[in-house]
């Protein structure tokens, strides 16, 4: 009797002196309690799936972007974009984004594609993110764009009246070309990927338009100023030199060639041309008035079209 009760007194105390640490230990785990130092289990139950048992968050993985390799990190303006390499409905899902310098980004663990926007420079790269911190770089390969524009002997041109559209440097077979920025504002910073770009210049809205291909080189600010020949003219019709213009005047501007290349209405006809050989016609209550003139690179004028001048037509009498 007495050893009967002995036996069943050492299997308690067996029990309660091995089983209780296990207990404890996962009653911790279930609280997420991670600091504490838990006696080690020595046995374990087979998973029945390939799952962890002890799922957590991701390592935070940090993203940084240089213009150049080895450069400095851009502190600020850039744009995170993160996707899933996966596309749905023919896109990439996009699962966080940011904006600044570098960013830091909590992500399940797996394969993304991260893409950093600077301006119009940009660059994409494949990531995998794990259960441990890590960091990674991003090379742009950029640089800045910086373009002016000036009339003969360097002369400068209102900026209001000057505008930058940046293409593509490589032309489509049929001679087209991607446009990458359209009205560009002088003297101001585009960021833009190392290459070469062709760039269109405009002053004023009729034909002064200069081209030309610049390089941008990674890491660098590339100034470029292209320089306009042309000028502004302003023309008018009056009934004698020097007099008052006169209103509801319809204008037709002609190339050497005879060909129109500006309408418009009005007693004063302001715009800016190429150099160059033009025809004016100046039509007011269906009389209808002519002009040679010249426009000289830089030499800004004021023309006048005398409606008693010789070369006055009426309508009908031509048509006789």
């Amino acid at each position: 009797m007495f050893e009967g009760r002995l036996r069943l007194f050492l299997v308690w105390l067996c029990a309660t002196l091995f089983l209780a640490p296990a207990s404890i230990a996962v009653a911790q785990e279930k609280d997420g309690v991670g600091d504490l130092k838990l006696p080690g289990i020595s046995n374990y139950a087979t998973p029945k799936s390939e799952t962890s048992l002890a799922r957590g968050t991701a390592g935070p993985i940090t993203l940084s972007a240089q213009l150049t390799d080895k450069g400095a990190d851009i502190t600020r303006g850039i744009v995170w974009r993160v996707f899933k390499p996966e596309a749905v409905n023919g896109k990439l899902p996009m699962v966080a984004s940011a904006h600044g310098g570098s960013a830091v980004f909590q992500l399940e663990p797996g394969s993304y594609l991260v893409h950093a926007s600077y301006g119009r420079a940009g660059a994409t790269k494949r990531i995998t993110v794990g259960n441990e911190a890590r960091r990674e770089s991003l090379v742009l390969d950029a640089g800045g764009l910086k373009l002016d524009a000036v009339l003969s002997g360097g002369v400068r041109i209102p900026p209001k009246n000057l505008r930058f559209s940046i293409y593509e440097g490589t032309a489509e077979p049929n001679g087209d070309r991607a446009l990458i920025i359209p009205d560009v504002a002088p003297n101001s910073v585009v960021r833009l990927n190392a290459g070469i770009y062709h760039i269109v210049s405009t002053y004023g809205a009729v034909n002064a338009v200069i081209r030309s291909d610049i390089r941008v080189e990674a890491g660098k600010l590339t100034e470029a100023t292209v320089e306009h020949h042309a000028a502004e003219i302003t023309m008018k019709l009056v009934r004698e030199s020097g007099g008052e213009a006169i209103a509801d005047t319809s204008w037709s501007l002609l190339n050497e060639s005879g060909d129109p290349i500006k309408e418009t209405v009005g007693a004063f006809a302001s715009m800016v041309l190429a150099e160059g050989d033009y025809t004016i016609i100046a039509k007011n209550r269906d009389r209808i008035y002519q002009k040679d003139f010249t426009v000289v690179a830089g030499q800004n004028q004021e023309l006048e079209v005398l409606a008693t001048e010789a070369a006055a037509m009426d309508p009908e009498e031509g048509a006789d």
